[in-house]
């Protein structure tokens, strides 16, 4: 099992920050590698929503679920596809008037040829997820960025 963890300073507050990655049908808009996603739960979006994203071109399928849900402060999640297990939370800390710290930390269980990977998996899953928020704070800090959907209080 790997561990992966970092933050990041995005310029919003974590209200809008919390509420865009909420709602994972956002992703597609700030990560590449992420096709598609679908809401299969209804809304509002809250405890236990999953939804259902294709990564890649080969469009692995991964079903996602909300695990804990403390708006605006901490969102965690578990993931699961063919090729590995993912749990763990993001938290969102007010930082400097509109700023927000958004924390990572997963703990991700490599499932089949992946384990292959061994102690490779921890730093190159570090790098790719440094990617990911580092396009998620230019997209929020560069657009109008509004969720899809607004997730209960």
């Amino acid at each position: 099992m790997a561990r992966i963890e970092g933050q990041i300073l995005i310029g919003r507050p974590a209200e809008e920050v919390f509420d865009f990655v909420a709602d994972s049908r956002n992703e597609p808009s700030f990560n590449p590698a992420m096709t598609g996603v679908e809401l299969l739960t209804p809304l509002p979006i809250g405890l236990g929503t999953q939804f259902r994203a294709r990564m890649g071109r080969a469009g692995t399928q991964m079903l996602v679920e909300l695990t804990e849900f403390d708006r605006p402060h901490r969102l965690g999640s578990r993931t699961t596809s063919s090729m590995m297990h993912t749990s763990g939370a993001l938290t969102f800390a007010a930082a400097g008037g509109d700023g927000t710290v958004m924390s990572w930390d997963w703990q991700v269980r490599p499932k089949g040829w992946m384990r292959m990977l061994g102690p490779l998996f921890g730093p190159l899953g570090g790098r790719m997820e440094r990617r990911i928020w580092t396009s998620l704070k230019r997209y929020l800090e560069n657009t109008a960025a509004r969720p899809a959907s607004r997730p209960a209080p």
